[in-house]
């Protein structure tokens, strides 16, 4: 597999991990049957809005938050990190981690586990400044 390729999958795989936290934030309002949205709790709970989020979804939509400040900018990273030609091997390395640290970052949000939460959002940002580092020496 090529890094562009390996770089595809684990596109596909933050796209994933992105849509199950979706998943989770629904699953979330139909357990409690807590919807803030007036046409949701009257579609799916027959009862008025409510006035917060239930914690699980409250939980979700932070992880996810937090996800759309990271995701994208390694996404970014990891194009020009493969296009410019850096340390090819680094590439299967690099996103790997990254990926690892994102679900386990999710995973200890949800479940409100720190400090493994900042310890896994610490790794990938560490692997953004590596990338960033590689890519000024390769094109510098």
């Amino acid at each position: 597999m090529s890094e562009y390729q390996f770089y595809a999958l684990t596109t596909v795989i933050l796209f994933f991990k992105m849509i199950a936290i979706s998943v989770v934030q629904g699953v979330g309002r139909v357990n409690t049957k807590t919807f803030v949205t007036a046409e949701d709790a009257r579609f799916f709970a027959q009862a008025p809005p409510a006035l917060e989020e239930a914690p699980i979804v409250k939980r979700a939509a932070m992880a996810w938050r937090n996800d759309l400040e990271n995701i994208p900018m390694f996404l970014f990273l990891g194009l020009i990190y493969v296009t410019v030609g850096c340390w090819p091997e680094g590439a299967y390395i690099y996103f790997t981690i990254f990926v690892i640290a994102r679900i386990l970052h999710t995973i200890a949000y949800l479940n409100g586990m720190q400090p493994w939460r900042t310890i896994f959002f610490t790794v990938g940002m560490f692997v953004c400044v590596t990338l960033s580092i590689q890519i000024l020496g390769a094109v510098l």
